[in-house]
């Protein structure tokens, strides 16, 4: 027996082992390309439309007053530490992640509970001087939730992703920018090729 191949049956689990950390390591790597996943680190209101879905909110958002003043993470994230924000995109962005992938996304997206308390909040940070001094205003989601209070966007409907921003709401959808895709173009080619044959 050669003494490779008296080392492969004697290291045979080690050579699996690396073998199965190579595909592990691969198929992590080709996901965090195709996700694009370093883009979420930013605070850059396009990386929202890595997803197809977020397109009539992007476009709904861009349109708004909000957009000259506020990104996506402004509205939609905790801001009280960078662990917080950070902590919180995380746990958001794998929940969505799940729900697209497994294709339960719903015709019109609506934040959860959590991210509904998140965006409250936000919006008495920045609006403080006209929520305290003009309008007496002191809310939380938890009284909104029980009926004792209203949320901003219960009389703010249109601001700043409007009623009805949904899939099929999306008029001009080229002022969207929407990533190229990450599949290489021999293999879009492939892949066409093979759908287009009777």
């Amino acid at each position: 027996m050669t003494s490779l191949g008296a080392a492969y049956k004697k290291y045979k689990w080690l050579w699996f082992m690396c073998a199965l950390a190579g595909v592990v390591v691969g198929l992590a790597s080709y996901t965090v390309y195709v996700s694009r996943a370093w883009s979420y680190l930013s605070d850059e209101p396009a990386a929202c439309v890595n997803c197809h879905i977020m397109g009539p909110y992007y476009q709904s958002w861009s349109k708004s007053s909000h957009a000259v003043w506020s990104t996506c993470n402004d509205c939609h994230l905790p801001q009280e530490n960078i662990i917080s924000k950070y902590a919180f995109k995380a746990m958001d962005g794998l929940y969505h992640s799940a729900v697209f992938t497994v294709g339960s996304e719903p015709q019109v997206i609506r934040p959860r509970a959590g991210s509904s308390g998140v965006i409250l909040q936000n919006c008495l940070r920045c609006h403080t001087p006209l929520v305290t001094e003009f309008a007496k205003m002191n809310v939380d989601y938890k009284q909104v939730l029980a009926g004792e209070a209203k949320a901003c966007w219960d009389c703010h409907t249109q601001v700043p992703h409007t009623s009805i921003s949904n899939l099929a709401s999306v008029s001009g959808a080229g002022s969207i920018p929407f990533p190229d895709s990450p599949v290489p173009e021999w293999l879009g080619n492939l892949l066409k090729n093979q759908g287009d044959k009777p």
